[in-house]
């Protein structure tokens, strides 16, 4: 299954992102996920890839809008955020120092946590890609 959003780069319609994102895996995927807990990972990670977009890479330019695309493969989600910002060099980044009480660059590291594989290319044609993957298990059984 694959599936697509367009969206304004606005952070008013970070509830519209996440529901279109677990209406769409609950209705493939039904009760076979335990959502409580998959939901939580997923909306952060989500949250955090594209308020990122809103507030870094389309920061002037709310007019642009975001493209969110969604493939299911059995358990497996591949959700990729496309932006049309400058792009971040990756080479650069520095994970942040909890004694410095900095307050940025935690994304990267929450998204890392959250998700089984990230990867984000820089100028795929004109655009920027963020790939978030992961494989959301089957709920297990209650044991008798």
């Amino acid at each position: 299954m694959k599936t697509e959003l367009h969206i304004p780069s606005d952070l008013k319609f970070l509830s519209i992102v996440e529901s279109w994102l677990l209406g769409t895996l609950e209705l493939e995927l039904g009760d076979s996920v335990d959502w409580p807990r998959q939901s939580s990972r997923l909306r952060l990670a989500l949250v955090e890839a594209y308020s990122n977009v809103v507030r870094h890479a389309h920061r002037d330019q709310p007019n642009l809008p975001v493209l969110i695309r969604l493939e299911l493969k059995d358990r497996d989600i591949i959700l990729e955020i496309w932006d049309h910002g400058q792009g971040f060099d990756l080479s650069t980044y520095l994970p942040p120092n909890p004694e410095d009480r900095q307050e940025s660059g935690y994304g990267w590291l929450i998204m890392n946590r959250l998700m089984d594989r990230v990867e984000y290319r820089l100028q795929v044609n004109g655009r920027n890609c963020l790939t978030l993957e992961a494989n959301l298990p089957k709920v297990e059984e209650s044991k008798h």
